[in-house]
């Protein structure tokens, strides 16, 4: 009868626990589409393969529109979903939903990628402000031989 006990109460907790991971799994996917992290996925594999096709023009447009259509946000979603799962709790999951909701965030995700593009050329112009001053450092201490 205990180990009868024992065994019922192990199922539904086992039951319970996977039940609370679906739900905090449906939530995170739920994130991701309200933050537009699957479109967002689209359009870099759409500026990839227009960087691919003017690389690769031999291929022809049928082979890069096939390869587009392979290609599904779901897929990359499937594996950020338990990066979210190992950082987040469930009520963190909920928090972000609600600030995603509100306007602040609704902006925040309208503006997102104007904001990546800006940020990644400043960043590349800050590196190339570092690499200028140590290539003018290395030259003004006789270094710059390879």
């Amino acid at each position: 009868m205990k180990k009868s006990l024992l065994i019922l109460s192990f199922c539904i907790l086992s039951f319970s626990a996977n039940a609370q991971s679906t739900s905090k799994s449906q939530k995170i996917n739920q994130l991701l589409e309200l933050t537009g992290s699957g479109k967002m996925a689209i359009q870099m594999i759409n500026q990839i393969t227009t960087s691919f096709k003017t690389s690769y023009s031999k291929a022809g447009d049928k082979f890069w529109e096939d390869f587009k259509n392979e290609v599904k946000a779901e897929d990359l979603e499937k594996m950020i979903i338990p990066i979210y799962d190992k950082y987040y709790t469930e009520n963190d999951i909920d928090q972000l939903i609600t600030f995603y909701n509100s306007p602040i965030g609704k902006k925040m995700i309208s503006t997102m990628p104007q904001i990546m593009t800006e940020s990644m050329t400043a960043g590349q112009n800050w590196a190339k402000q570092i690499i200028e001053k140590y290539h003018a450092k290395l030259k003004e201490k006789g270094n710059l031989e390879k």
